[in-house]
């Protein structure tokens, strides 16, 4: 069955796309079978892989109000591509619609979990706040990577995140951990940079990744030539970056 890795950060603007994005494609680079639930109505991790969010088809709101199989909702843009339910504008009525629903923090879980045999690793691309979309993604979830540039304001709403992450463990997926938290649009010539990084490896010494993501426009560009930038750019500073991110997250939960 496969892991299930969400991608999550309450705070927008902070690479947690671009990271979900790249992950999905270099692990699909090294022959795993991968499945990319973009979970944010923007449905950006969708356009980064070439699909149109404005057409008609059947996404992940489908997929969660019961109205379609995960399987029929699943996209293949092409080969060695991962496997993509997308998203797209309905999805932000999805958090309205589902508050009085019965078992409403488990409507992933139960669509997705049909065809979790299918893959090695399922990636969830959260929106840019702790409602019930994410939520639902935390209860499903196996681990979870947070990706964070080295500023002060993501370095505060790191804390208000792990407390929810505390709360979902304990009432709702006691599996749950925290896989990491990754450094991104890593600037190292930067003061305040060294210096939050500085800080948050002082107090989760064991969570923070060595692999950190530069800044870098090749990332930004490749969104809008709807490939991950591992595709797009393979030798650019992000690209190799990601790739080596993915190999030390390999070696970490698939390890046994």
């Amino acid at each position: 069955m496969a892991k299930i890795l969400a991608v999550a950060n309450q705070k927008g603007g902070v690479g947690k796309t671009s990271t979900a994005v790249n992950l999905g494609a270099a692990f699909a680079d090294s022959g795993q079978r991968v499945l990319l639930v973009d979970l944010d109505p923007q449905g950006n991790a969708t356009m980064a892989f070439g699909i149109d969010n404005r057409e008609e088809r059947r996404s992940i709101y489908h997929v969660l109000i019961g109205a379609c199989a995960a399987a029929d909702a699943v996209t293949v843009p092409f080969p060695p591509y991962p496997h993509v339910i997308p998203a797209t504008p309905d999805l932000s009525g999805a958090e309205v619609e589902l508050v009085s629903a019965i078992g409403r923090e488990y409507r992933l879980q139960e669509g997705i979990g049909a065809i979790l045999d299918d893959y090695d690793l399922v990636l969830i691309d959260c929106p840019p706040s702790l409602g019930l979309l994410t939520v639902n993604a935390l209860v499903m979830a196996d681990t979870i990577l947070i990706p964070m540039p080295c500023e002060f304001l993501p370095m505060v709403g790191l804390n208000q995140l792990l407390d929810i992450i505390e709360i979902i463990r304990r009432r709702l997926n006691p599996k749950l951990t925290v896989e990491g938290i990754l450094f991104t649009m890593y600037d190292g010539r930067s003061n305040l940079t060294r210096q939050v990084a500085d800080e948050v490896r002082k107090f989760f010494p064991d969570k923070v990744f060595r692999t950190m993501i530069p800044r870098n426009v090749r990332i930004g560009e490749s969104q809008s030539h709807g490939k991950p930038a591992i595709w797009f750019d393979r030798q650019a500073k992000g690209s190799l970056a990601y790739a080596e991110l993915a190999r030390e997250l390999s070696g970490a939960m698939f390890a046994h």
